[in-house]
């Protein structure tokens, strides 16, 4: 019985078939969706002739985001014509021949092609694309072949009510869904954005970073409210509840929010860049390596990051050794015999200190950054010098060009026959009859 039953269905669907295809609405049908498809490939290639930014990207161009970008929406301007004449033809097509299954069944696998594209092309992270994949191309499906509603109605009814809310199923795997979405969206938006902004090498470094880092904070807050739209929850109402909230906040994350703002302000005027070496009021020094809207890092020359808060860069004063000029001047201190021909050695110390390779020196450099050499003061034992030079970067880590001069000068002057002094106690014994025997014990 069961086999008779399966053997009159195949032979009503074959002669139902046969019937389909022997009908002219069928064939005119096809034409149509082939005059569609044609139309739409010229007018797409057309279009990226004349609009060169679509027509994708080259060799040259391949490593920048937005036009990688531009060339991927390039590709889809031909599948999203066709889609958008096909959708107005189905509706053309009933009045004309009195049917349109043909042209919607283009529409329909037309739609689910261009959406897994767009997965391939975008979505680089499996899980997610397999997520998209095996979950919104059949959604997509059911919208299209018109189901999708009565699933939707299925799923609300499917409900449980806890004091004023109402949960349904529907509303669980909206949230899911479109969270996930968002969510995805956004990180996308943010990590392109981003990169966008930090190859505009027409702006300076603050300016990008700034940008970038309000590009970040005005996305969240798009995908924080859409969220919320989502999830059905009144924002006329959470406006109220989140003035008074916001209020114990700003109390409790008052620190957060001014090193917030205080990091735009250092961003915007300029005090502060990376690379620069900044000594803070407490004798702290490092170079700047990274710059955040919260804390600022300086890497000390022994490795250490030292997270300094922006606010203090605002309320505190600080030194910035390299801001506006690289160029820097240090001494080294030393002592000479008294009996030193000082004059010769001054032009020998300067010779010496000049032909490091650090050291800024020669006619191109005016006579004030040039090797200086004078006297100091006069001490005990010696004449108290110094030499004091000009050098670009700081003198330590790297460029430890002082512990280098003083061997410089100590074997110039080793060589040319100077004295070094060192402090000398000379002992006078004024009364002969003193000796070590005329000292006695003391008793208590």
């Amino acid at each position: 019985m069961a086999i008779d039953q399966v053997q009159q269905s195949l032979m009503q669907a074959g002669a139902k078939t046969l019937e389909v295809l022997l009908q002219t609405e069928t064939y005119q049908q096809l034409g149509i969706v082939a005059l569609i498809y044609a139309c739409a490939y010229i007018l797409s290639k057309q279009i990226r002739r004349y609009v060169p930014v679509l027509g994708g990207g080259t060799a040259a161009t391949i490593e920048r985001p937005l036009r990688r970008f531009t060339g991927k929406i390039g590709r889809l301007i031909f599948p999203l014509l066709a889609i958008l004449i096909l959708s107005i033809a189905v509706d053309l097509t009933v009045e004309a021949i009195g049917q349109s299954w043909l042209v919607r069944t283009a529409l329909t696998i037309a739609v689910l092609l261009v959406f897994n594209e767009i997965i391939s092309d975008y979505i680089k992270n499996a899980v997610v694309a397999h997520f998209f994949r095996w979950l919104g191309l059949p959604i997509l499906f059911l919208h299209m072949v018109g189901v999708l509603d009565n699933l939707v109605a299925i799923l609300e009814s499917m409900s449980v009510k806890v004091g004023n809310i109402d949960i349904s199923a529907y509303g669980i795997l909206r949230v899911a869904i479109f969270g996930s979405l968002l969510f995805w969206l956004g990180r996308v938006s943010n990590n392109t954005g981003k990169q966008i902004i930090r190859r505009q090498e027409k702006l300076d470094i603050r300016t990008r970073e700034v940008a970038a880092k309000l590009l970040e904070v005005g996305i969240f807050v798009v995908i924080f409210l859409l969220l919320l739209q989502v999830m059905g929850i009144n924002l006329t109402a959470l406006a109220v509840f989140g003035g008074a909230v916001g209020v114990g906040l700003g109390f409790g994350l008052q620190a957060i929010a001014s090193n917030f703002i205080s990091g735009i302000i250092i961003l915007l005027d300029r005090s502060i860049s990376v690379g620069d070496y900044i000594e803070l009021e407490d004798g702290r020094t490092g170079l700047v390596t990274e710059m955040s809207l919260r804390s600022t890092t300086l890497e000390t020359f022994d490795g250490k990051d030292i997270m300094v808060p922006n606010e203090k860069f605002i309320g505190e004063s600080f030194t910035n050794w390299t801001h506006k000029n690289k160029k820097q001047r240090y001494r080294v201190d030393f002592s000479v015999a008294y009996n030193s021909d000082i004059r010769k050695l001054v032009a020998i110390i300067k010779e010496t200190v000049a032909e490091h390779p650090q050291v800024l020196s020669g006619e191109e450099y005016p006579i004030e950054e040039r090797p200086d050499c004078e006297i100091d003061s006069f001490g005990d034992s010696g004449i108290n010098m110094f030499i004091e030079f000009w050098m670009y970067g700081i003198d330590d880590g790297k460029n430890r060009v002082g512990g280098d001069l003083l061997l410089m000068i100590l074997e110039t002057i080793r060589e040319h026959g100077f004295e070094i002094p060192f402090p000398q106690r000379e002992v006078r014994v004024l009364n002969d009859s003193f000796s070590v025997s005329n000292l006695r014990p003391i008793k208590d």
